[in-house]
């Protein structure tokens, strides 16, 4: 197993040992002793989603007590994983990270509290993963719109196809400091 660290500090790509032969292939997707990488945390949620081409989910992130670590994945397809350095005071605050994460690659992507979250689908579908650190909560939950000109991220797909609640999303300069680096 590699731990790939990437230019913003937290930010990691996993790309686990895969074993295969003529029946397949085995891969540890999580391993507590293994995976001390990621500091000391614990996962409470599991969720999965199936999405078709050219969905776009994001960019989302939850604040306060219940802001989330996330440990990302792909189980079919291929995805665009986008994180957002939402952390005031960090040297890459609105920067962003875009990792291809599919079922070929099988790389993983840690996103610590303190990044906004989001991914498009390039595959006819696809079923994403996601481990959180904490539960998910509708009142802390917070939304950057995905066009943000300030964030200027190429989300590889030309007609996204979104959900109303992330039309909704907040422009990247109105968001409040709830990260502090």
């Amino acid at each position: 197993m590699n731990f790939e660290k990437t230019f913003i500090d937290g930010l990691l790509i996993i790309n686990p040992d895969i074993f295969e032969d003529d029946r397949g292939y085995f891969y540890e997707s999580f391993n507590k002793k293994r995976y001390n990488e990621l500091g000391n945390v614990e996962f409470v949620q599991d969720n999965i989603s199936k999405s078709q081409y050219g969905t776009l989910r994001g960019l989302h992130y939850q604040v306060g007590e219940n802001s989330q670590g996330k440990l990302c994945s792909v189980l079919k397809g291929k995805v665009i994983d986008v994180a957002v350095d939402i952390r005031h005071g960090s040297p890459t605050f609105g920067k962003h990270l875009a990792v291809e994460l599919s079922d070929e690659n099988k790389k993983q992507l840690w996103i610590p509290p303190g990044f906004a979250h989001g991914f498009s689908v390039l595959s006819d579908d696809a079923i994403f993963s996601y481990k959180c650190s904490t539960f998910y909560s509708k009142i802390d939950e917070r939304c950057i719109i995905y066009n943000d000109p300030e964030l200027n991220i190429d989300w590889q797909i030309t007609m996204p196809i979104l959900s109303g609640k992330d039309l909704l999303g907040i422009k990247f300069d109105e968001i409040e400091q709830d990260f502090i680096y």
